[in-house]
């Protein structure tokens, strides 16, 4: 409750709470605003430009693209969250127990960090859906794979640091046990860096989920995935912009949004003096 209230505080954390408050409502309530069908076609209304029957015009089959946006942007916000934050959640704890155990257990554990951190980052994810095939499971896959790094080194360093400090040999003076000191005492401390990175990362996500569709390999079609959407309006960027443009500006909306969370995050969990 303190950390809501310390977000609402921040001007950038605020902001972005309500853009993806807003993106939400207008998702809950696109039934209500549109009677459009998001998939079906009707061929008598194609590339119609912007007007108050269709807000945002229709592509080249006839369907309306404020209805396609609006339910993309549940594709988007689930691959992102979920691609995201089960790495996030296994990352956390592989760093967690390298920080606190050190020794052989850390030596093993960096070395397999350094083997898939040594790949970039997008070859690796091509690699991995290319093989397993295009499909919204295997991105899970894929990101799973990948993503879980840079969580495990930021919250190992983190929990190496805390576990200087005095409270924690205080802990261990007092005969704790590991897995008290690990989860009650560091954890909490030591998530904070994750939990802001993985904002930027939200953002990372969708724009590299978005990039995939371009190669085949993300959602497939007739999935209103904004990247997808993008791809699909290629060949009709000066007969109808539109169909660009809206699915684009989706994109951009949601990276504000989340790097405006992720700074309003790192002043609300900053350590207060």
């Amino acid at each position: 409750m303190r950390i809501l209230k310390d977000l609402l505080r921040s001007p950038a954390g605020a902001l972005g709470l309500g853009m993806l408050a807003l993106t939400l409502l207008a998702t809950l309530l696109t039934p209500l605003l549109s009677p459009y069908d998001p998939f079906a076609l009707d061929f008598g209304n194609t590339l119609l430009p912007p007007s108050q029957a269709h807000w945002f015009g229709t592509d080249n089959f006839g369907r309306d693209i404020f209805t396609r946006v609006m339910a993309g942007a549940v594709y988007d916000l689930r691959l992102a969250l979920i691609c995201v934050f089960g790495p996030m959640a296994f990352g956390v704890m592989i760093g967690l127990i390298s920080g606190f155990f050190g020794g052989r257990i850390d030596a093993a554990l960096m070395r397999l960090t350094d083997i898939v951190w040594a790949f970039p980052f997008y070859v690796l994810v091509l690699a991995i859906v290319g093989v397993l095939g295009p499909s919204e499971a295997n991105l899970y896959i894929a990101f799973f794979i990948v993503n879980w790094i840079g969580y495990a080194r930021i919250v190992r360093g983190e929990t190496l640091l805390i576990g200087r400090l005095e409270f924690i040999e205080a802990t261990r003076v007092l005969r704790f046990g590991k897995a008290q000191i690990m989860l009650r005492h560091i954890l909490p401390n030591a998530v904070t860096p994750a939990l802001v990175y993985s904002m930027s990362d939200v953002v990372l996500t969708v724009q590299a989920v978005a990039a995939l569709s371009f190669f085949g390999l993300g959602v497939q079609p007739p999935a209103p995935e904004w990247g997808l959407l993008i791809v699909e309006s290629i060949d009709y960027m000066r007969e109808a912009p539109w169909m660009t443009i809206a699915p684009g500006l989706a994109i951009v909306w949601i990276g504000i949004a989340f790097s405006l969370l992720g700074e309003g995050l790192s002043v609300a969990l900053k350590p207060k003096g």
